[in-house]
């Protein structure tokens, strides 16, 4: 996993599969774009656990994704 805040959300060791991660979670993955204006284009991501909660969202900065 290359994003440290799920890493320490999810409690994930470094030997960890994304299999093994998909297991756990439920993503979705958007194309977006915003409807007016100048604004942030490009993959958009939600990711949530299996209990009810703040999902996290992210993004691509440069070539990695990143908590927003």
């Amino acid at each position: 996993m290359e994003v440290p805040e799920v890493k320490e959300s999810w409690g994930l060791n470094a030997d960890i599969s994304p299999q093994e991660f998909a297991d756990m979670a439920y993503g979705t993955k958007f194309a977006f774009s915003p409807g007016i204006g100048p604004g942030y284009v490009g993959d958009w991501y939600i990711l949530s656990g299996d209990a009810l909660g703040e999902p996290f969202t992210l993004i691509r900065r440069n070539g990695r994704l990143v908590v927003v």
